[in-house]
């Protein structure tokens, strides 16, 4: 009964060893992998340096990365850009010998100084231009490439203003005339247009347009109005457009539209209902 028990006991601790051996093997293996691996990153850095690995840029714009090489070894080897998540299936768009991709043609180029130095220069950036990019130096059995990580927004919106598409100078909204707002940024891309009114501590999604139009009708109450323009990045108010109502009416109407002091119309008299009304319109 104790030989039994004995040769069971071999037999567990025999089956622990080679267990706690195969687990030591293994790490040994992944350690001697890691420190190749870092080696190997190492010995790239050595033959292949560049000044940027992360790219942030806006709809339009462009960059430029600058690289130093191992003007030694690979003073007349070819270099190269290309696209793609893997080094090993990355589509070249273009390289030192003249070789390009046509799309690219007038947005990319590739220097090589011949002293050692690599210049790669991408322009009229779009937002399908985000991607992993590698710089590729031509090299017997296994290229030299380094990743190059490129991300493309829309370029955030500036503050909208506001002016009249109808002249103001002749006073149209004392005469009840209509008058049509425009919101505008001079800086953003893709950027959606939406008027908005305030109205008894409220809030009021008017319409989703660049216009608002002014009018009898519509302007039947003192209230003000703001544009908002947004982009997929950030979004950015105008300041308020101020409308008072001096006599509501569907037609015929007498309103004053501020547009941060440009025209405005000023009833100064109001006479019965068949008396003539004196109308003073004045730039403030």
């Amino acid at each position: 009964m104790l030989t039994t028990l004995h040769i069971q006991e071999a037999q567990s601790n025999a089956v622990h060893l080679l267990r706690f051996r195969e687990i030591i093997l293994h790490k040994a293996a992944f350690n001697i992998m890691k420190t190749l691996c870092l080696l190997l990153l190492l010995h790239t850095s050595l033959q292949l340096q560049c000044d940027k690995r992360e790219i942030r840029a806006h709809i339009g714009g462009e960059f430029i990365i600058v690289c130093k090489y191992d003007r030694r070894h690979f003073l007349f080897s070819k270099k190269y850009w290309c696209r793609g998540a893997s080094s090993s299936t990355c589509e070249i768009l273009r390289d030192t010998d003249g070789v390009a991709n046509t799309h690219y043609t007038h947005r990319l180029s590739i220097l090589d100084t011949r002293r050692g130095g690599l210049i790669v220069k991408v322009t009229n950036l779009q937002i399908e231009d985000t991607d992993v990019y590698w710089i590729g130096i031509d090299k017997l059995y296994a290229d030299i490439m380094m990743s190059v990580n490129v991300v493309v927004t829309e370029v955030p919106v500036g503050k909208p203003r506001l002016w009249p598409l109808t002249p103001l100078v002749d006073g149209p909204t004392c005469w009840g005339k209509p008058v049509t707002i425009r919101c505008g940024c001079t800086r953003g891309t893709d950027v959606f247009y939406a008027w908005y009114q305030h109205i008894h501590h409220k809030r009021l999604l008017l319409l989703s347009s660049s216009d608002l139009s002014l009018h009898c009708g519509t302007v039947m109450e003192d209230s003000e109005y703001y544009c908002s323009a947004t982009n997929s990045i950030s979004s950015e108010q105008s300041d308020t457009l101020s409308v008072q109502v001096l006599m509501p009416a569907n037609s015929s109407c007498i309103y004053v539209v501020n547009i941060q002091g440009k025209n405005k119309c000023d009833v100064t008299k109001f006479g019965k209902l068949h008396e003539t009304l004196n109308i003073l319109c004045k730039i403030q």
